[in-house]
């Protein structure tokens, strides 16, 4: 899965949600405080944490490239 940035930078947390990974932002909070993201290959754990083009994430076997 691709996504485009249109700004300088998306919060992981909103990203997440935008894609419909989670269904509410409380749900999306736990996926990253769990460990359950990665960001490059590193477990990520800053809910809004920026991300930025070129980023690759993994949640799961859901991978995200953003362009």
């Amino acid at each position: 899965m691709t996504y485009t940035l249109n700004s300088e930078f998306i919060e992981l947390n909103k990203l997440l949600k935008f894609l419909d990974l989670v269904d509410t932002g409380g749900q999306a909070k736990m996926l990253i405080e769990d460990g359950l993201v990665l960001r490059n290959g590193t477990i990520e754990t800053r809910k809004r944490a920026k991300i930025v083009k070129g980023d690759i994430l993994q949640i799961g076997d859901v991978t995200i490239t953003v362009i």
